[in-house]
Order: C-alpha cells, then structure tokens, then sequence
C-alpha cells in the first residue's frame, strides 16, 4: 500500500512542480508591469482565504488552528516567506525565470548546511562535500571574474537562504505544532505582512491584466493544495526529488514564453547543483533508514 501512495505522491509532485512553474511564470509578467509588493499582496489576500477555509473545515475549526505554543516563531515564518517571494519575484523580473531557478535550486543544500546549528542534526563529511561541490555549480553559473559579474545575480542566492532559512523554521515549529496550524499562521501572517507593505505601491490594473491576476491566486491555492496532498499520501523521502522538476519546468517556460536565453554555463551548473542535491537527500534517507 505504502508503495501505491507513494506513487501517487510522486505524480502529485510532479504536477505540483509543474503548476509552481506556470505561478512563476503569471508572476514574472506581473510583476514586469506592476509593482512587486502590489502582485504578491493580492495574491496573499486570496492564499489567506484559501488557509482560513481549509482550516474552518478541519477538526477543531478556526480556534485549533491559531492555537499555536509558540506564536513568535509562527509569525517570523510567515513574514519570512512574504519577503522571500517578493525577492524572488524581484529576480524574476531582472534576471528571468531561467538564471533565477538555477541559482535557486541550491537551497536543499542550505538547509543540509544549516539544519546542524540551526536544528542540532549532524551533518557527515559526505553531505558536507556535496554542499561544496553544489556551490560550486553556483559559481558556474553567476561566473564571478568572468567579464561584468552581475550583481543582480545574488537576488536568488538571498531568496534561497531565505527559504532555506523558512523550511528549518518550519520543521522546528513542527516539534510543537501541527501542519495545519503552520499553514494558518504562513497565510495570515503573510497577508498581513504584505498588507502593511503592499497597500502604499497599489495601482490600477487593466482588465486583462485582472485575469491574469486571478490566475495566480488559483495557482498559488492549487500548488499548495496539491503539496498538502503529497505529504498525506506518501513519504516526504521519497517524493522530494521530484520538486527538482520545477527547475526544467520553469526553464522552458522562460525560454518559450519570454524569450530567455539558455547558456552553456547556467545548464552546467544547475546540472552539478541539482546532482549535489539529490545526493544529500539520499543521504538522509539512508540516514531516516
């Protein structure tokens, strides 16, 4: 049974990587036309909606939800991911989804990095060599020393440290808390946030442009809806490789749809980026073994 649900997980995964991708991609025409704060407000606005209903319809309702036994840690995650998302969307607009999501992608390894100070778990010579060889694909891609260097290339690497800083945050909260009270405090958390920020930058949208906002907001409830259901039909270990597809996803949707070039150097280091990942998730599935 437990091999049938995991292969479920696996397809669900896939589709979830797939519709992160098509998010990305609404989010970066967006944000290409309006203020950045404005796009990922709204988009709040109808992701806390989304957690307020879910949450209603669970055991315990509203009150269970918001109970949490450590409210600040819960509150620092949900600003935390609001201001990741805008600084990825951020590099999204300047650098594009391809260059984004390779330099991206190295955040599994700075969550291996960081989980020993962070959550106390020991780290072996082998992970660690993994991390620096996933760097190393870093560096392959913003090519540092090779004609101008972009600083604008470091906008991903934030938001990766950023995230990766948001799923330990996550996985501490989880020793006290349950998924779904995480969930609540993510989206409410965040929209207020972003309220706070967002509301000073708001300007009028066309009509076209509306329904193209709307298409995010379905995205980003759909993506999470699906990784909700991931975790409850299959093990975490054996699914989390595939949330690397989002990467080739996202690529071909900056190639195709706005016209992004793909360079030797960026396909080679996503390459040894994405390798060094699936090797320390390997290695802590051995290690859960």
């Amino acid at each position: 049974m437990t091999e049938q649900n995991n292969k479920l997980g696996i397809w669900l995964m896939v589709a979830t990587a797939l519709v992160f991708a098509m998010q990305d991609g609404v989010s970066r025409h967006l944000a290409g036309e309006y203020n950045v704060f404005m796009i990922i407000m709204i988009r709040y606005w109808f992701f806390a909606s989304f957690v307020i209903v879910v949450a209603a319809r669970k055991a315990g309702g509203l009150r269970a939800a918001i109970a949490t036994k450590q409210p600040f840690l819960q509150a620092f995650r949900g600003v935390l991911l609001a201001v990741e998302i805008c600084i990825m969307v951020t590099a999204f607009v300047v650098l594009g989804l391809v260059e984004s999501h390779a330099v991206f992608a190295v955040y599994p390894l700075l969550i291996a990095a960081l989980s020993g100070p962070i959550l106390g778990e020991k780290v072996g010579w082998r992970r660690w060599t993994a991390i620096g060889i996933g760097f190393v694909g870093v560096l392959i891609i913003l090519q540092p020393g090779f004609g101008v260097f972009q600083p604008a290339a470091l906008i991903p690497l934030v938001a990766a440290l950023m995230f990766a800083l948001y799923g330990l945050l996550t996985r501490y909260a989880a020793r006290q808390d349950s998924a779904a009270v995480s969930f609540f405090w993510t989206g409410t958390t965040g929209a207020v946030t972003m309220t706070l920020i967002g509301i000073w930058f708001w300007e009028p949208m066309v009509p076209g442009d509306w329904l193209w906002m709307g298409l995010l907001c379905m995205t980003a409830a759909f993506s999470h809806f699906l990784l909700i259901r991931v975790y409850e039909v299959a093990e975490a270990s054996a699914v989390q490789p595939f949330a690397y597809l989002q990467l080739p996803f996202a690529t071909a949707l900056g190639v195709l749809a706005f016209g992004e070039a793909l360079r030797l150097n960026v396909v080679i280091g996503a390459g040894v980026v994405v390798a060094a990942g699936l090797f320390t998730l390997w290695r802590a599935r051995l290690r859960a073994n």
